[in-house]
């Protein structure tokens, strides 16, 4: 091999010490634009910003994990308090407790309400 010396790369426009070498090019920097949040389209109706329009609305969130005896097939009853891309947080005020489920689990969820979502999806 090489004796056991480990070489470090270098980089163009940067020496040895990591001090950058006068009269090279060096990569241009580019501004970055500022992106704005925009409200829920009908492009974005995801579950997951479905329940963000129904926080605060108590639900049933009807769940099934594979492979498990105990937990195979589960209700979770409670609060929309948040809602993301891979999980939701709901809150039981009955009972106190708060859960955290991953929606590759959610079959799906009823209320006793209606719910908010998007009525147009043209």
């Amino acid at each position: 091999m090489n004796n056991g010396y480990y070489q470090n790369p270098v980089f163009p426009g940067v020496g040895l010490n990591n001090n950058t070498i006068p009269n090279q090019q060096s990569v241009p920097s580019y501004e970055q634009s500022q992106t704005t949040v925009n409200p829920i389209t009908s492009e974005q109706s995801y579950i997951e910003n479905i329940l963000r329009l129904n926080r605060g609305k108590k639900a049933k969130f009807h769940v099934t994990v594979p492979g498990s005896e105990k937990w195979q097939d589960r209700v979770f009853e409670g609060i929309v308090e948040q809602s993301g891309r891979d999980h939701i947080i709901v809150s039981n005020p009955t009972t106190g407790e708060w859960y955290l489920i991953l929606m590759i689990y959610l079959d799906f969820v009823t209320f006793d309400e209606s719910i908010n979502f998007i009525k147009d999806f043209t």
